[in-house]
């Protein structure tokens, strides 16, 4: 029972709240879609910060769309083998995930250490911040270390083939039985912030494709009185 809830009921409720989430909150709350800003108060932290997290993540992001979507017996017959995967997966991943990280903890450390920053800052600001850094640390060491110590471990095996079937909506949760606990950790962790999303400031993604070109004001200053 608690297997099926894991790996099924709790990965479709935290995606129905980021989908409905996000449209309840671009609906009622428009205003608060774009994130302050604090460039003004600190911006050297916050430009390499922003700079090695933004430049690892979305290599990051089309590594988990190449692994996680796409068949292993497709790459291979474009002539993608195992090898060439895991040279890719392993070695290129790693370096784009450290540099993510190593973005993620100048960003957060800038957060939590300048005062004025930290003033600035909400709640979920500081919580979606650290979350991040969790995921990440667990996705760097999953990739690192379980590989090395459970080489026969293959996740377009197991991880992969349960995440395509959540979404043809035939969800089988034994494939994540065997899964090492630092990928399950890894994976609740990254539902959790998806369903996080929308009260966050992370929301201020989509601006950029979306709407970044009649965007709102920015608050680049919160007065406490």
């Amino acid at each position: 029972m608690l297997n099926q809830f894991t790996w099924v009921i709790y990965p479709y409720l935290c995606l129905s709240i980021f989908v409905i989430g996000h449209i309840a909150r671009y609906k009622y709350d428009q205003f608060s879609w774009t994130a302050k800003s604090s460039e003004l108060i600190e911006k050297k932290q916050l430009k390499w910060g922003s700079l090695m997290f933004h430049l690892g993540v979305i290599p990051v992001f089309f590594g988990h769309v190449v692994g996680l979507l796409i068949p292993a017996n497709w790459l291979e017959s474009i002539g993608v083998n195992n090898h060439i995967y895991h040279i890719g997966a392993v070695y290129i991943g790693n370096i784009f995930g450290i540099i993510t990280l190593l973005g993620m903890i100048l960003l957060t450390s800038r957060r939590l250490t300048i005062k004025n920053v930290r003033k600035l800052s909400s709640t979920s600001d500081i919580f979606v911040n650290i979350l991040l850094v969790i995921i990440l640390i667990m996705g760097c060491y999953s990739t690192i270390f379980t590989n090395a110590v459970q080489p026969d471990f293959d996740y377009r095996q197991t991880i992969a083939i349960w995440f395509r079937h959540l979404f043809m909506f035939t969800p089988n949760a034994d494939f994540m039985i065997h899964v090492p606990w630092s990928f399950k950790l890894h994976i609740l962790l990254g539902f959790t912030i998806f369903a996080c999303w929308p009260f966050t400031r992370l929301v201020h993604v989509w601006s950029v494709p979306i709407s970044y070109m009649n965007r709102r004001y920015i608050i680049y200053r919160k007065n406490k009185v």
